[in-house]
């Protein structure tokens, strides 16, 4: 049962270090968002997001992840960005 207990802490660490790498990721992206919204850009950009899917789906696969899972994590992210992009938008349209 040590094992399952150390085993565990590494789980819990793993997500904590998730957790901040996403908060980091979202600063940068609504710094994005501010950006676009500044110079009258599209909230979406899918050419930048086929390209961000196709690669990450090559780094799932370097690192034995399901690719498709990596995509669909990826487009979970993607989504909630073009949500908050909007709502930049829009702040500035007011």
């Amino acid at each position: 049962m040590a094992e399952l207990v150390e085993i565990r802490g590494s789980i819990d660490n793993i997500d904590a270090a998730l957790v901040h790498l996403l908060a980091e990721r979202f600063k940068c992206t609504q710094r994005v968002g501010r950006l676009k919204a500044e110079h009258g850009l599209p909230p979406a950009d899918p050419d930048r997001e086929t390209a961000q899917i196709a690669r990450l789906r090559g780094l799932a696969v370097e690192s034995r992840l399901d690719p498709a899972f990596a995509e669909k994590f990826l487009a979970f992210i993607i989504d909630e960005v073009i949500h908050h992009h909007q709502a930049i938008a829009a702040s500035r349209e007011q």
